[in-house]
């Protein structure tokens, strides 16, 4: 049901399109006013006195430009009917060409007006081309109106002129053809119920088409899979065809919309021009983008094996790196540790590398917008990414100087557990509690690190302990009851054997530390190492009634704060069994 409803809303849209398509044809049929720029015969035409004048009196080489007081004057089309039939650039007799198109349209109306064949001639008068209809003159042509002035470039721009001066008075005696006019009409309408029938079709047919490309995509998305898991889901490839089948469906309706309206604009002498001009821009349109294609294919072609060949070297890389990390290639200057960042570190320079060489083969990289672009996000990479910069190379550095390797077990602050995974930006350390901690390499270089398996002979880690013990009790004793404890720890091994160092002599209180090895790899067996090492530490001091003085010593109790043997499995806690 949601499936026909999505179909029945698009249908909907599409029928919205089409009745706005039809509105706006009909406005377009409305007669139009009077155009701005063509100004009725009653305003615009000079005196009654003037006009016989005018008509009379042949424009010879007037005088020069430059007697029209102040700045050049902007050009203006002569119009007629709807139609752009010449441009005005020189002012003649110190009037701009706004009024020489006024003037103009005012004696091309009053000839016409007159009903005569509408016949346009050319007559050349010194440098100038006056043009005629039935005889009596329109307009002129000036030098100042034609870019160079020469008499091969004027006798060119005449004969233009008059070709669209006769299209034009063509039309205006089209336009007072009542038959003509019935017949364009007939013709948009018999064109308009058309367009609403294919309107119509196109919207049932992409209803259908609809439905069953959705049903295609759903059974697609179960069949195409990928380690099991479908390569795209059911729902996301159901929206993708469904805004695929839309974007072709508007595209669709505009294409017989715009065929549609020219038709209909062509029907009418006033509305012909506008049809035209719709039709050369969507040709022009198409042309210049199958030029732009034609054009833009041989350095497309090179950024594409540009690219091509990248791929094959950062193939070959990654295999070389791939079999560097597996053991299965030995070479001095890469371990399996720092191979997989040089490999991304290659990887970069290739792809930047193939950038570089097939960016002056991307069509449009020539342009000032792409390089703007460029720059734009030139600045945002090097002002948001300094911190991801610094983050890399730090990353880097750990990696080349193999202050730690993965597995290797190490305390960064407070931080402590096995080294999982070294990225560029962050290591990841597991604990052994549960807890994976993920620590920017930035912190890791500027903190005091610690690796308990660097110094191990053994695989395995070095655990330590830290004792304080008041001056009262023999330094031996402590050495003694240490070795016992780590004697007693499982984890411990006896070789090399473990060792008991005199780290400091505080004011009240000396610092022993107990040195051994744990032949234990992951990491919770790590930490349960270490755990059952503290255990025996506090059972053989208890045992031997020696307090502990860490973390401060302020002064000696009563009582010594230790555990007789009695109460070392008080409630809840139960003894071993007696051959444990």
């Amino acid at each position: 049901m949601s499936r026909c409803r999505r179909v029945h809303d698009a249908g909907r849209a599409y029928r919205r399109v089409a009745r706005l398509a039809i509105l706006l044809a009909c406005a377009m049929l409305v007669p139009p006013g009077a155009a701005a720029d063509t100004p009725a015969p009653a305003t615009a035409a000079p005196a009654p006195a003037a006009a016989p004048a005018a008509n009379a009196t042949t424009p010879t080489a007037g005088p020069p430009s430059d007697e029209y007081a102040g700045p050049p004057p902007p050009p203006a089309t002569l119009r007629v009917l709807n139609r752009p039939v010449f441009e005005f650039r020189a002012p003649y007799f110190g009037h701009p060409p706004s009024v020489r198109v006024q003037d103009a349209t005012a004696r091309i109306q009053d000839i016409l007006e007159r009903g005569g064949p509408g016949a346009v001639g050319i007559r050349v008068s010194g440098h100038n081309r006056v043009l005629t209809i039935d005889g009596q003159l329109a307009f002129a042509v000036l030098p100042g109106d034609v870019p160079g002035g020469s008499g091969e470039a004027m006798d060119a721009i005449a004969n233009n002129v008059r070709i669209a001066l006769e299209q034009a008075i063509a039309e205006t005696q089209e336009a007072r053809d009542g038959r003509m006019m019935a017949r364009g009409a007939i013709a948009a309408a018999i064109a308009t119920a058309i367009y609403a029938a294919l309107v119509w079709l196109l919207l049932r047919f992409g209803r259908w088409l609809t439905l069953r490309m959705l049903k295609v995509a759903g059974r697609a998305s179960k069949r195409y899979r990928i380690g099991g898991d479908e390569l795209m889901r059911g729902h996301r490839a159901m929206r993708i065809t469904r805004a695929v089948l839309r974007v072709a469906g508007w595209v669709l309706l505009l294409l017989v919309t715009t065929e549609w309206l020219s038709f209909v604009l062509s029907r009418f002498p006033y509305t012909r021009a506008w049809s035209e001009r719709l039709h050369s821009f969507l040709l022009r349109t198409a042309t210049d983008l199958l030029v732009d294609t034609a054009r833009a294919l041989p350095e497309l072609l090179i950024a594409i094996v540009i690219i091509l060949i990248a791929r094959s070297v950062d193939g070959m890389q990654r295999s070389f790196f791939r079999r560097v990390q597996e053991n299965r290639i030995h070479v001095g200057w890469v371990d399996k540790d720092s191979a997989p960042a040089t490999r991304r570190l290659v990887t970069l320079a290739v792809w930047a590398f193939a950038a570089v060489m097939a960016y002056p083969y991307i069509p449009g990289s020539s342009t000032d917008a792409f390089k703007g672009l460029s720059v734009l996000l030139g600045l945002m990479v090097s002002v948001g990414a300094s911190g991801l910069v610094g983050q890399a190379a730090s990353g880097l550095i750990l990696m080349y100087t193999k202050s730690m390797r993965t597995g290797d077990y190490v305390r960064v602050g407070d931080a402590e557990g096995t080294v999982i995974a070294m990225g560029v930006f962050t290591t990841r350390v597991y604990t052994g509690k549960g807890e994976e901690l993920m620590l920017p390499n930035a912190t890791i270089l500027g903190s005091a690190t610690r690796n308990f398996s660097r110094s191990a002979q053994r695989p395995g880690i070095v655990l330590t302990v830290d004792v304080t013990i008041g001056y009262d009790v023999p330094w031996r004793q402590v050495e003694a009851m240490l070795l016992a404890a780590a004697q007693r720890t499982s984890a411990v091994r006896s070789q090399p054997p473990p060792r008991v160092l005199n780290t400091a002599l505080h004011d009240f209180y000396v610092a022993y530390r107990l040195v051994c090895e744990a032949a234990a790899t992951g990491p919770e067996e790590r930490t349960q190492a270490a755990s059952d090492l503290n255990a025996a530490v506090l059972d053989a001091f208890n045992e031997h009634g020696v307090q502990i003085m860490s973390p401060h010593y302020f002064a000696d109790p009563a009582q010594p704060k230790v555990v007789p043997k009695s109460a070392w499995f008080a409630a809840p806690a139960k003894p071993p069994p007696p051959d444990a």
